[in-house]
């Protein structure tokens, strides 16, 4: 197993570990700031096939846009349990699979919005994992990033990478990931990057190029 495979299968590991407690740990600033969030993030979305990607407990699902085919993954099968369990209760139709953001199973220029929903602070390699999202998406397609980065201001950045091996333990989240010039690095052009609180959450809209560009 290389030392990537391993880095995911510990990823994956704590995300099983807190899959029973995730819902009731974010429950009080899912309340008082994601909800809202999602609700912008979904708004974004364009055209008729969408990819969710880190689905985790379908949390997102209240904010699926209608009349649209909406594929949703996650590489932790007990969140991906409990995703199943809510689209049930809930009437959610959506095609649900176990899969690995940084080796997605679709074909080329599939998706014509890939959305996503904290999730890139947790890819063990996010240029990996955002490169996947290029290719999956389609020429001139979107993708929509809700994240957390790491802080432009100097103490709180530093404080941020002094704290980051201890939450990523604990929860398995990287707080002081640069995620904007990792979707650049990807290959996408972004179009907006909307600070949503404290120049620590944001809002990244993204596009993958067209053959013309």
């Amino acid at each position: 197993m290389s030392t990537k495979d391993e880095a995911t299968e510990i990823a994956r590991g704590r995300y099983n570990r807190i899959a029973p407690l995730y819902d009731l740990m974010e429950a009080l600033i899912e309340r008082s700031c994601y909800s809202k969030w999602r609700k912008l993030l979904w708004s974004k979305v364009e055209g008729a096939h969408i990819l969710e990607v880190g689905v985790g407990t379908g949390k997102n699902f209240s904010y699926y846009p209608h009349d649209v085919e909406i594929t949703a993954i996650d590489f932790s099968d007990r969140m991906l349990k409990r995703a199943k369990d809510s689209a049930r209760k809930q009437g959610v139709k959506a095609r649900l699979q176990q899969m690995d953001a940084q080796n997605l199973e679709f074909e080329d220029n599939t998706f014509d919005t890939v959305v996503a929903s904290f999730v890139f602070c947790s890819v063990p390699d996010p240029i990996r994992g955002l490169t996947e999202i290029e290719r999956v998406c389609k020429p001139g397609g979107k993708v929509v990033l809700l994240e957390h980065v790491r802080s432009a201001n100097r103490i709180l950045g530093w404080l941020m990478n002094l704290a980051n091996p201890l939450v990523v333990r604990m929860i398995g989240a990287n707080i002081n990931r640069r995620t904007v010039d990792n979707v650049i690095k990807s290959g996408l052009v972004v179009e907006a990057v909307t600070n949503l609180r404290l120049g620590i959450f944001k809002l990244i809209e993204a596009r993958k190029k067209t053959n013309m560009w």
